[in-house]
């Protein structure tokens, strides 16, 4: 189902037409209102009226999560605050959180863009929405939640943790789609297994999930583990939350909602625009936001833009799934290392569940790689010479993928903290 045609079936020069306008509204509106970027497009010795298309957005400043930050927490504000109705924030377990702002028009448009997704992931009213992404700053759970009710459907809004009661609910409510991170359906899925309940009796038919970067082998192992068919949702608080895309039936490659959200890749350290699928870093400009409108926001995000009109209808710019993160990117000895390389191996061995943790520390002048890995139960074992042979196994894939040499440590089952939200999968001790 296509929630909102006009929008998500509009030719390229009807999209062109609508992004240009919109962008020379927001640019206007944020040169008069955010000191910020006045201050920035004067540097560079821009006006509002030097943006007359979409084509023009190269010659505006980016912006990152350093900016977000030295302007906490309300500098990027748009609108009086009286005008804003709901404040979100990052964890700030990097330093000063990150604040974003809504307006009622804003929370209308969160509502859309989130509906659309549902509605593109085959979600109808008639669906029961089981919403375990974290509620709060975060803004997981109320994007969910607003665009699920938006829809039609029926919302669960039972929050992240809390797996006993998570599956209770499944059961009992009877809830047909389940929102959270991927790493979190993964333990889900295991729970059910060691509380004896089938997923696949369950009504549980779809999987949305987003937050963190997941394999296309972590996505098989959970449509296995859960008896689901699995959608790949992103979206960031500082561009409005989730649903800025998503993926549709046809899963090959994320719808982007851009009416709001215009995308561009660029190279990552030349900052030079890449063209059509290239793959680098994903930047947004919100072009409909009020309280707090983004230029060029640097998401550290890698993907590629598809403009080719998608079998299901839709018209709009597809993302390829991410493939990682430009800050996620490790450089071991001079070789750029993904965690994502780490989770695609495991998945392939079946003595090795998908937990682990990555730990660099650094011996002198070399950087060490230790991969923390959990055993499956079914494979550990007191004896030291199958564990080895194991260890053996898992070492040699991971280096061959990797390229570098590891050192793998084999750890027992649910050894490894789960995550109710992002996990977390790398611990860097080095004093970079």
């Amino acid at each position: 189902m296509i929630w909102n045609e006009p929008k998500e079936t509009m030719s390229r020069d009807q999209m062109y037409e609508l992004q240009s306008a919109r962008l020379r509204k927001i640019v206007d509106r944020v040169y008069h209102n955010v000191p910020f970027y006045r201050k920035k497009m004067q540097e560079l010795d821009l006006e509002p009226g030097d943006i007359k298309t979409i084509d023009d957005i190269t010659k505006l400043p980016f912006t990152t999560k350093d900016d977000l930050r030295d302007n906490y927490p309300f500098g990027l504000f748009a609108v009086p605050k009286s005008e804003v109705v709901r404040v979100h924030a990052s964890s700030g377990t990097t330093g000063k959180p990150t604040v974003v702002a809504y307006s009622r028009k804003d929370i209308d448009i969160f509502s859309e863009v989130v509906t659309r997704a549902l509605a593109c992931a085959g979600i109808t009213k008639n669906d029961v929405v089981q919403v375990a992404f974290g509620y709060g700053l975060f803004t997981g759970g109320l994007g969910l939640h607003y665009g699920a009710e938006k829809l039609g459907a029926a919302v669960v809004p039972i929050s992240g943790g809390n797996t006993v009661k998570q599956i209770q609910l499944l059961q009992d409510f009877g809830s047909t789609v389940l929102a959270c991170t991927p790493s979190y359906a993964a333990h889900l899925a295991e729970s059910l297994e060691e509380a004896g309940v089938d997923a696949k009796e369950l009504p549980l038919r779809v999987g949305i999930f987003g937050a963190e970067p997941w394999t296309p082998e972590m996505k098989k192992k959970i449509e296995e583990g859960l008896g689901i068919t699995a959608y790949d949702i992103y979206g960031l608080s500082e561009i409005i939350g989730p649903g800025v895309s998503i993926s549709c039936e046809h899963q090959i490659g994320l719808h982007i909602a851009e009416d709001h959200f215009y995308p561009e890749i660029i190279n990552p350290d030349t900052l030079e625009r890449l063209p059509e699928g290239e793959t680098g870093e994903l930047v947004f400009t919100t072009i409909t936001k009020e309280a707090m409108p983004l230029l060029r926001y640097r998401t550290r995000d890698i993907s590629s833009l598809n403009y080719e009109k998608c079998i299901c209808g839709r018209t709009n710019v597809r993302m390829s799934k991410i493939y990682g993160r430009t800050d996620d990117m490790l450089i071991i000895r001079g070789v750029n290392v993904y965690p994502s390389q780490v989770e695609s191996v495991l998945l392939e061995i079946p003595e090795a569940k998908p937990h682990y943790q990555l730990i660099v520390d650094r011996e002198g002048s070399l950087d060490t790689l230790e991969v923390q890995v959990e055993i499956d139960d079914k494979y550990f074992t007191d004896e030291i010479a199958q564990l080895s042979k194991i260890n053996r196994k898992i070492k040699q894939k991971i280096e061959n993928n990797l390229g570098i040499s590891v050192i793998l440590k084999l750890v027992e089952p649910k050894t490894l903290k789960r995550s109710e939200g992002k996990a977390k999968r790398v611990i860097d001790n080095r004093k970079l």
